[in-house]
């Protein structure tokens, strides 16, 4: 099974963020290749963030769970996701109310367009 990793330090995430990008109305999605190792070979770099502006931390890890969710269903697919890169998710207020059904076809969307680049 593949686990989630989450990137650490200030210097991953500004890395990562100057690199590629991809934007929905509900998460926008940056990624760089893996200039770092993970603990476990099989482990993927990937920290999901949201502004306090969004709401109360009820709200904020509601969105966090749901996109969560849907990046370890899409792990499931065989090449949804490549391993190779790092990747932050942004979550915004509107995913909040979305179902999974909805987002889910966005993400892999988003996915897509950042291997392509």
């Amino acid at each position: 099974m593949v686990k989630l990793e989450s990137l650490k330090k200030s210097y991953q995430f500004n890395r990562t963020l100057k690199e590629k990008k991809a934007h929905s109305d509900f998460f926008s999605v940056f990624a760089s290749k893996n200039f770092y190792k993970p603990k476990h070979k099989s482990d993927l770099l990937i920290s999901f963030v949201m502004k306090k502006k969004i709401g109360n931390a009820v709200k904020r890890n509601k969105i966090r769970r749901k996109l969560k969710a849907i990046v370890q269903k899409l792990l499931k697919k065989r090449g949804a996701i490549s391993k190779d890169y790092t990747y932050i998710v942004f979550g915004k207020s509107n995913a909040y109310k979305q179902n999974q059904s909805v987002l889910m076809p966005l993400m892999e969307k988003c996915f897509k367009q950042l291997k392509i680049r």
